[in-house]
């Protein structure tokens, strides 16, 4: 942490271009920037969570880079009351409303998910963003398992979604058990969660109107 305190600003890079595309690059469109975001949607994150779930980032490129978001509005850092004492990223209210652009980068890039390289690394979180349209078609909370991990994500009365890393916080309304492959297929909306259902590539338990909507009836 102390190589983020004695850190100097970088120069601020620009395009030099009054474009609204233009200035959104001058914010995240460095390497990284965006796949950081993407890991504090799930919520506040200790720098050390965010090195171990970006893996080929160096300590010095997301050292930088935090320091750039904090600086372009997108973070804040806190220090956690004892007895964690620890300090935690977290996304303000402009950064979190680039949780539509990442969601639409996700749908733009799901096709490139057909197969599975050797050298990529998995989180399960990471299918998130792809699977919010899936398993949001009713408000609740719903855990998704893989065997890679869980995740949750909750669906507002207003439409609104967010989701986090692991478990639910208490008893969700709706529980999805899947495989990445399955989670790619959703992701590419090749298959609907009922049809994976139906095909017993998905099993969703739950009593609710979610657990009923998400089996399709």
């Amino acid at each position: 942490m102390s190589r983020l305190r004695r850190m100097p600003p970088r120069p601020r890079r620009s395009y030099d271009q009054f474009c609204a595309a233009a200035r959104a690059l001058d914010a995240v469109g460095d390497r990284w920037t965006l796949l950081i975001v993407r890991e504090l949607l799930v919520g506040p994150r200790r720098y050390t969570d965010l090195h171990a779930d970006l893996p080929g980032v160096s300590t010095d490129v997301l050292a930088s880079r935090l320091k750039d978001m904090e600086q372009a509005g997108l973070t804040t850092r806190r220090r956690l009351p004892p007895p964690a004492s620890a300090y935690v990223y977290e996304l303000t209210a402009r950064g979190r409303e680039l949780l539509p652009v990442l969601r639409a980068l996700a749908a733009w890039g799901a096709p490139g998910l057909a197969e599975r390289r050797p050298t990529d690394a998995v989180r399960a979180h990471w299918f998130a963003l792809p699977l919010l349209d899936a398993v949001s078609p009713e408000a609740g909370l719903v855990e998704v398992r893989l065997e890679e991990g869980e995740f949750h994500v909750r669906i507002g009365e207003d439409g609104s979604v967010s989701y986090g890393d692991g478990a639910a916080p208490g008893e969700p309304d709706a529980r999805v058990t899947l495989d990445a492959g399955t989670a790619v297929e959703l992701g590419r909306g090749v298959l609907s969660v009922a049809e994976g259902v139906r095909a017993g590539r998905v099993a969703v338990t739950g009593e609710g109107a979610l657990a009923k909507a998400l089996r399709g009836g």
